[in-house]
């Protein structure tokens, strides 16, 4: 008989996750009948005790807010992708007990692209400044030949933005919030603020708009994302990056590839469903 072998999402709040429906539609895909994978409420003070309570069983974490730093003293080594932007959303555990870190979300953005036939654009735009603002700006820097322009409320995010610029080798210009809606004539536009933030642009959307990249999921679609197809412009969503992030957790986690992306997607599409 097998061994059982576990796996996890974790973070404050939690409740929301979908990670459980992903990986666990790609364990049925692929056989895996005795792997398991539950979701747990831990935040940063937390952490530390739950990693170190992990048995041999486990196999890997996903990790969400806040940990995806906070994990990172706590871990034995991790990937380039993941220094780049000090975040990790994957750790695996390895048969001789280390911890190591990845970050799956800047892959998973570059796929989510490629499968919409994007692999190369001459600019592009963000839309905020946040924790997956940086991700976003590694992302683009795979993709984006040229100008990467940012739009952020503050000084202080501005500032923020130039450093992910200078230590990912991006060259980042910064434009006022209020002039966000000039994002727009870019050919890709990658949206990373939280609900309702972008409402107030949908008005704004030309006839002829390029590819949005809105990495929420739910609810969905934003008023954004709606204008934007309903002009006929290419939408990539939120539960389009979840879905390619996943994928890549699954294949390190279990060793298996390439994990299923069509029933992981389905299974997703029917959680959000309800």
């Amino acid at each position: 008989m097998s061994a059982i072998r576990r796996a996890a999402v974790l973070g404050s709040p939690i409740a929301h996750s979908l990670s459980p429906v992903l990986h666990r539609a790609a364990y049925e895909e692929l056989g895996l009948t005795d792997w398991s994978y539950d979701r747990f409420e831990v935040d940063e003070v937390a952490l530390p005790d739950f990693l170190a309570g992990l048995g041999p069983e486990w196999a890997g974490l996903s990790l969400t807010m806040p940990l995806k730093r906070a994990v990172i003293p706590l871990l034995d080594t991790i990937s380039d992708t993941a220094s780049s932007v000090e975040a990790v959303n994957t750790v695996v555990l390895t048969e001789d007990g280390h911890k190591v870190g990845d970050n799956t979300d800047i892959p998973g953005m570059v796929a989510a692209l490629a499968e919409r036939g994007i692999d190369k654009v001459e600019s592009a735009a963000i839309l905020g400044a946040g924790a997956t603002a940086s991700s976003a700006l590694a992302a683009l820097s795979r993709v984006c030949a040229g100008e990467i322009v940012a739009y952020v409320r503050s000084d202080a995010r501005a500032a923020e933005m130039r450093e992910w610029g200078e230590r990912l080798d991006v060259d980042v210009k910064i434009g006022k919030w209020s002039d966000a809606a000039h994002a727009f004539t870019a050919p890709l536009v990658v949206a990373t603020t939280p609900a309702g933030t972008t409402d107030a642009l949908a008005a704004e959307v030309p006839e002829r708009p390029g590819t949005l990249f809105d990495v929420l999921y739910d609810p969905w679609p934003t008023q954004l994302a709606a204008r934007w197809s309903g002009y006929g412009g290419a939408v990539v969503s939120g539960l389009d990056l979840l879905v390619h992030q996943a994928v890549l957790q699954v294949e390190q986690m279990t060793g298996r590839a390439p994990a299923p992306l069509g029933a992981m997607r389905r299974a997703g599409e029917r959680a959000l469903a309800g």
